[in-house]
């Protein structure tokens, strides 16, 4: 088959491959995270191993500045970056790393140390590195496709949330079934990322050998090409389809001139881009470094940083479905905006349930916390790239994920500010 321009395409068989490619961008939202969220969940072994080295502010300090710098070059390239390629290389970054870090442990006994902690750290830039790949590259394929791919129960943000939940829900598993066990708490970590190893080899198959060739991806990406765009070329070769929108637009192809251009996307949704960084700018500081560290010491004991970090991944998870419901859906510009800085808030909140407060209160915060992430998240990612063409959206959609990293770096930074006076450094 060959894309001669968008008139010649032929309608979709709307649910033909739609419910696979459903499922799929389900695993794939699931495998983009996993690994980051495996590293948030074990921070009690980390803490364990490295008592004065701030694991989880630390190693996520360290994590964002490589998906930041990472992700900024692939967007300000992203017309002329082969997306089959930076997906499948993003996978194979993460499926390599989380290998490693169970490999890292094992090579050491579980032994702590700066020479290991350094090991840890290289391991997570990698994160931060994969990342950027994965997640900028993954958005921008799915802009252009139909809206139940990003957003729907089956989804890719969808996918993205249940990491947190599922990482989450097996640690407590995993703590709870070593718990009395010799050297139980090493033990439920191996387990643990050996199972987020196997999900991230997953990714690769899937994304390399079964999404491209579903007849409604195919379409979406046929369709794309035929507006110009060049990144989807690679893709269509892996699905037996010959793309010529590559040829036309070294040629100056007209429709490739007509192209917005990264700086027109900027301008024409900077308040969608600044209300993405807000959001994480918010709940980077409060999470997971504050909840690890400054909310003092309850009934719950070790369980309690855990049960935090597992309500706020869990009301994140539910949040990103409630924009299915269209009457409930902040689709308003300036109503997002608003939204996103009654967030901060939190701050004031957080402050004095952490002093005065019991747990039942900071788990009821925390709740708060993750239910206003994802549905502000989902909101604006799924409103921004309405109207434009293919290649725009998938401009627009790399260009949302960066200043989604940005935001994530600005609120780990800040994270910092909780402990200074409190004896910590």
């Amino acid at each position: 088959m060959t894309i001669a321009d968008s008139s010649s395409i032929p309608s979709p068989t709307r649910l033909e491959g739609k419910y696979s490619g459903m499922m799929v961008c389900w695993i794939l939202g699931l495998g983009s995270l996993v690994s980051w969220n495996s590293m948030l969940t074990i921070g009690d072994y980390y803490y364990e191993l490295f008592p004065k080295y701030h694991p989880s502010r630390v190693l996520t300090l360290v994590y964002q500045p490589f998906a930041l710098v990472t992700m900024a070059i692939l967007a300000y390239n992203e017309a002329r970056i082969n997306t089959r390629k930076r997906n499948l290389t993003g996978f194979t970054l993460f499926f390599l790393s989380t290998f490693a870090l169970l490999v890292l442990d094992l090579a050491t006994s579980g032994t702590g140390g700066l020479g290991n902690y350094i090991g840890i750290c290289a391991i997570v830039a990698i994160f931060g590195v994969a990342d950027a790949f994965v997640e900028g590259g993954i958005v921008g394929d799915l802009s252009f496709m139909c809206p139940e791919f990003i957003q729907n129960f089956q989804s890719y943000f969808a996918g993205l949330a249940a990491s947190g939940v599922l990482t989450s829900a097996l640690r407590l598993v995993t703590k709870a079934a070593f718990e009395r066990a010799s050297n139980g708490l090493r033990k439920g970590v191996m387990l643990f990322l050996a199972i987020s190893t196997f999900i991230e080899f997953l990714c690769i198959l899937l994304y390399g050998f079964i999404f491209s060739k579903l007849p409604i991806v195919k379409y979406y990406r046929t369709k794309a090409a035929a507006e110009g765009s060049k990144t989807v070329a690679a893709d269509l070769a892996a699905a037996g389809i010959k793309s010529e929108a590559t040829e036309r637009a070294d040629n100056n192809n007209t429709k490739q001139l007509e192209r917005l251009s990264n700086k027109q996307l900027f301008f024409q949704n900077v308040d969608y881009l600044l209300d993405l960084y807000l959001i994480y700018v918010l709940s980077l500081s409060i999470f997971p470094g504050f909840l690890y560290e400054n909310t003092g010491s309850h009934k719950l004991g070790s369980w309690y940083p855990l049960v935090l970090i597992a309500v706020y991944n869990m009301f994140d998870l539910i949040a990103r479905y409630i924009p299915l419901i269209e009457k409930i859906k902040l689709k308003s510009r300036k109503g997002l905006m608003i939204a996103t800085l009654s967030r901060f808030l939190f701050i004031p909140c957080f402050y004095f349930t952490a002093k005065y407060g019991d747990q039942g209160w900071m788990i009821m915060l925390v709740s708060f916390l993750g239910l206003t992430n994802g549905y502000l998240t989902v909101c604006v990612l799924t409103v921004a790239p309405q109207g434009y063409k293919g290649p725009e959206q998938n401009a627009l959609g790399n260009l949302l994920v960066l200043c989604l990293l940005a935001g994530l770096f600005s609120g780990v930074a800040l994270d910092w500010l909780w402990i200074i006076g409190n004896g910590k450094f």
